[in-house]
């Protein structure tokens, strides 16, 4: 097992190593000319791009890159968003509560919900429970998540007028204004995995409910929910656990599209808005860390089966056949 864990994460070093390479390379080949700044600081401008070398060949550029950020953690600098010259880093840091915020309440919100749904269509196979759920699975999986959210600012806030349209700024996300203006896009994102969560409980829970052992277990003297407490609902649980892991570190990426429709201060809106000005370094930044987000909620993915069954080992090498 320690084997295959170290395998994976060179694997992952490796992968991202090659990502931020092509990146870097790709976006030094776009055209970055030094625009007039306000406030008279065009020479600050001019010396911080040539102490991170633009004006040398794009490898020395990206020696240097690599330098200030495995010896200091430096990204770079912001030349069209934040503050003038403001390290990427410190501003980033600044958005990511407000992605985290939002995609952690739509996890809250849609993962016990998913769940009982999924049971409820799973005990009640070829039944109109089963059946309503399921065009509500293909419903909310065919519909993009862009389109409830026009749906619930128009209905919801511009209509009924019971939530705000847009998300409410500021640093004190411990408030009722804050969570009440962060309703709908908590929404808008947990219609999705709300329908995933209950097509995955129901595939699952209803092949477990098919099986042999659950016949063994009522004739044994158990009722038929505690047959399926006991038995098929942790025996169902255990390839969906590292599903939902997943999903859970996966929420640091955000949504660029409902954070820009509802201007949540956040990373996936940050993101649209360097590609629109220009602001390479915050892009890069950005950028890698989406790729680490989605590499690593991969690896846990992989490495939670084998820590959640232990008759599974990751990695092991085949057995003699006899």
């Amino acid at each position: 097992m320690l084997k295959y864990v170290l395998k994976r994460i060179g694997l992952l070093l490796a992968s991202l190593f090659i990502i931020m390479t092509m990146l870097f390379v790709l976006i030094r080949l776009l055209p970055n000319p030094i625009t007039s700044v306000p406030g008279g600081f065009d020479k600050a401008m001019r010396d911080m791009r040539e102490a991170w070398g633009y004006n040398k060949p794009i490898m020395v550029q990206y020696g240097i890159f690599l330098k200030k950020v495995f010896t200091a953690w430096d990204w770079g600098f912001c030349t069209s968003m934040g503050t003038f010259l403001q390290p990427v880093t410190a501003y980033l840091s600044s958005k990511l509560p407000a992605t985290i915020y939002v995609n952690i309440f739509s996890v809250i919100i849609s993962l016990p919900i998913g769940i009982t749904f999924g049971i409820v269509a799973a005990v009640n196979k070829n039944k109109w429970p089963d059946h309503v759920i399921q065009v509500v699975i293909m419903f909310f999986i065919s519909v993009p998540s862009f389109i409830y959210a026009f749906i619930l600012q128009y209905f919801i806030g511009y209509r009924l007028g019971l939530c705000p349209l847009i998300f409410k700024g500021g640093d004190d996300y411990f408030t009722w204004a804050m969570f009440h203006s962060a309703i709908m896009p908590i929404l808008s994102l947990s219609f999705g995995p709300i329908a995933q969560d209950m097509r995955l409980i129901r595939a699952e829970l209803t092949d477990q409910l098919n099986s042999d052992y659950m016949l063994l277990a009522r004739t044994k003297g158990l009722s038929k929910s505690q047959a399926i407490v006991r038995h098929a609902l942790r025996n169902s649980m255990v390839p969906l656990m590292p599903t939902f892991l997943g999903n859970f570190i996966g929420i640091l990426g955000g949504s660029m599209i409902i954070e820009q429709i509802f201007a949540v201060p956040g990373i996936g809106k940050t993101y649209v808005q360097s590609i629109a000005v220009r602001d390479y370094s915050v892009f890069m930044a950005i950028s890698m860390f989406y790729v680490t987000i989605g590499l690593i909620a991969g690896i846990v993915t992989d490495l939670s089966y084998g820590f959640i069954d232990p008759r599974i080992r990751m990695g092991g090498s085949k057995t003699n056949e006899l």
